[in-house]
């Protein structure tokens, strides 16, 4: 069945795989650009292209009603807005705000023009990386909760991330935990410090992440779309590890030395309490729901295939 889709975030890192893949199904796709100067590229996806400020109530609900659509796929971050993409975890707080008003208020204003304008299905992004529950197990299923690092400078996102949750799933959507991505401009900062020996292994690396491909991402996407699919999917590989596994495969695919370890004490000094969290005690993801309930399938299952023939 084709169908009308609107993709909020378009020019992103997922967005830019996301659209050519709806298109190759065969539906009719808008997506959304902040910058005029970016039309363009959004067109040579295969896209109409609008221009649409997520965090203006007006912008969005003119845009939702011109482009008629059956579902909203909301992938609007700020991501390249904060600090020009290079990640600040040590003020993550600072860091994170303009993709924390992007999945507060701009959730907030496409469900209220998706609602306005009779749009049948929702489908946002959501995060599963590191960020699970620290209790328990290593690797978390979509019943397990999410972390939310109450009194750290992680907790402002971690909100953000379960009102999505909690706004997406009452309008009966589906919401996607997508692993950390890696791909076509996805890692290109963490890249840059691997290759300078400016990533090191915290500790004894035991904090696990899962990861998905860019491409992977997308198909599950398209599943989702398709499926009407409602509630929450993990959307990460089968192999959820740890850093001390992960990190020294990526500097080894990027042409690297291996990485230097630091004790905590020093990471916290250097890089503040989220990154020590995230590299000793994080909590990856399993895909089991999304392999059995979207017959989600990942071409790269494991980040260590997906590094080398990325990277090679």
């Amino acid at each position: 069945m084709d169908m009308r889709v609107f993709v909020a975030g378009g020019t992103g890192v997922l967005g830019r795989r996301l659209v050519p893949q709806l298109v190759a199904r065969g539906h009719q796709v808008t997506a959304t650009t902040t910058s005029a100067a970016k039309l363009g590229l959004v067109e040579q996806l295969g896209a109409a292209a609008v221009v649409m400020n997520g965090l203006d109530a007006v912008s969005v609900g003119e845009a939702v009603a011109a482009a008629r659509p059956d579902v909203i796929v909301h992938q609007m971050t700020g991501i390249s807005m904060a600090h020009a993409g290079k990640p600040d975890l040590k003020h993550f707080d600072r860091w994170s705000v303009p993709t924390v008003r992007l999945r507060t208020e701009g959730t907030d204003h496409l469900l209220a023009a998706a609602e306005a304008t009779g749009v049948a299905h929702f489908v946002a992004q959501g995060y599963a990386n590191w960020n699970g529950i620290r209790e328990g197990g290593w690797v978390k299923t979509e019943e397990d909760a999410l972390d939310l690092h109450e009194g750290t400078a992680a907790y402002t996102a971690m909100a953000a991330l379960r009102h999505v949750e909690d706004v997406v799933l009452k309008a009966d959507g589906a919401v996607l935990r997508y692993g950390a991505f890696y791909g076509p401009g996805a890692t290109d900062d963490q890249l840059v410090l691997v290759r300078k020996r400016q990533f090191p292994l915290v500790g004894d690396g035991t904090g696990y992440a899962s990861w998905v491909h860019l491409d992977d991402a997308a198909s599950a996407t398209v599943l989702a779309v398709e499926q009407m699919a409602r509630g929450v999917f993990n959307i990460v590989d089968d192999e959820p590890a740890p850093e001390s596994e992960w990190l020294p495969w990526l500097a080894a695919c990027a042409g690297a030395k291996p990485p230097m370890r630091v004790p905590k004490w020093l990471a916290r000094l250097l890089a503040g309490d989220v990154v020590v969290t995230m590299m000793t005690e994080g909590r990856g993801f399993s895909n089991a729901k999304a392999k059995r309930e979207l017959g989600w399938e990942p071409r790269y299952p494991s980040w260590r295939q997906g590094f080398e023939e990325g990277l090679s």
